[in-house]
């Protein structure tokens, strides 16, 4: 029986110890540490803090007024015994209000054409805190873009990028006056670019660059710019109810209507009546017709009665010269469409399936 108790005993003491095993040192290993994004971060919130510090101090706010009086009939209560100086004067009321930013240090700020509309009073507050008077300079509806002139001195100016070298991915800063929220700064990324957009006159406006950087109504007007604080596009519009879809007009396209409008009040330009984007070729393409360039413009619509479709121009059609040069991109075309063209036939080559096809359009100016 003495034998059967030790034998219990060790059997006890054995299953004890192979409940917890102790590891060879070769299999215990230090918990993972977690991976230090901190520079990543850093490096992010640097780019977001430069470009601001660089852009803010251009960026103004931009209400239209309209006067009212809170005293409908001044006579009527100058009859009951009120003095003059009893009668309330009548004052500014604000029935709209959005961003801009100056672009000439002599005081031009470019901004959208629904923000200063047709109004014949604006008040322009600037980053330092100052208010002054704006006056409209010239206003272009079918680009949604608009130059005012204010008075003011020791202005920060801002810098216009070359818009042709954005790239998809890319950082993207909005700067603007949303909801009446001063100086607030979204940021994201470039979504798209070559988008085509309506303007509220109907005509397309192409070159567009598509953001997530959130955008609100009081943004529009505002600069999209990017890690360096250069203007890459100016705010223009949003897709109600969607989740970071929100457009800006290209800075090419906003300089060429800024420097016509400087120049001639308004842009002089001719149109060939379509809404297109920017697409890469393929390579094979590119080597059997010994293009030139290795993108053109997809015809995505054509305007009805328009020089485009006089031309018998298609969608889905890509443009790929105009007068025997390249056309490499949307906006390209768009530059090209000045006042001097309008009437003259141009030669146009375009692939329509796998031809090439060749057409003779006349643009048109607009009126």
């Amino acid at each position: 029986m003495p034998s059967l108790a030790l034998g219990a005993a060790m059997t006890i003491a054995v299953l004890d110890q192979s409940f917890e095993p102790p590891l060879p040192p070769s299999l215990v290993s230090e918990p993972a540490a977690a991976p230090n994004d901190s520079p990543l971060l850093d490096a992010y919130s640097r780019a977001v803090i430069t470009a601001t510090d660089v852009i803010a101090p251009t960026v103004v706010r931009i209400e239209r007024l309209r006067t009212a009086s809170p005293v409908r009939n001044v006579g009527a209560k100058l009859r009951r015994g009120l003095t003059p100086r009893n009668v309330q004067p009548p004052t500014d009321e604000t029935e709209g209000s959005g961003t801009g930013f100056v672009f000439t240090p002599d005081g031009n700020v470019l901004t959208n054409s629904h923000v200063v509309g047709n109004a014949r009073s604006l008040r322009v507050t600037l980053a330092d805190g100052r208010t002054t008077h704006g006056t409209v300079v010239g206003n272009d509806p079918h680009s949604d873009l608009a130059v005012v002139r204010i008075d003011a001195s020791e202005l920060a100016v801002a810098l216009l990028a070359d818009s042709s070298k954005v790239r998809v991915g890319q950082l993207a800063i909005a700067v603007g006056n949303p909801f009446g929220f001063d100086a607030t700064v979204t940021a994201g990324i470039v979504s798209g670019l070559g988008r085509t957009l309506r303007a509220q006159t109907g005509r397309l406006m192409d070159d567009i660059l598509q953001t997530d950087a959130s955008l609100n109504p009081g943004n529009s007007g505002g600069p999209l710019v990017d890690s360096r604080g250069r203007v890459i596009g100016v705010n223009t519009a949003i897709i109600r109810g969607a989740q970071g879809i929100c457009f800006a007009v290209a800075a090419r396209t906003a300089e060429f209507v800024a420097l016509e409008i400087l120049q001639h009040g308004r842009v002089r330009r001719s149109y060939i009546g379509i809404g297109g984007q920017t697409v890469p070729l393929l390579r094979k393409v590119v080597r059997h017709f010994d293009l030139m360039k290795e993108t053109g413009i997809f015809v995505t619509a054509v305007e009805a009665d328009s020089p485009a479709a006089h031309a018998n121009i298609r969608s889905g059609d890509i443009l790929l010269k105009l007068d025997g040069a390249p056309i490499a991109g949307i906006d390209e075309i768009a530059r090209r469409m000045t006042h001097d063209v309008a009437g003259k036939p141009m030669e146009l080559t375009l692939l329509r399936g796998t031809h090439l096809v060749h057409t003779r359009i006349v643009p048109r100016a607009v009126t």
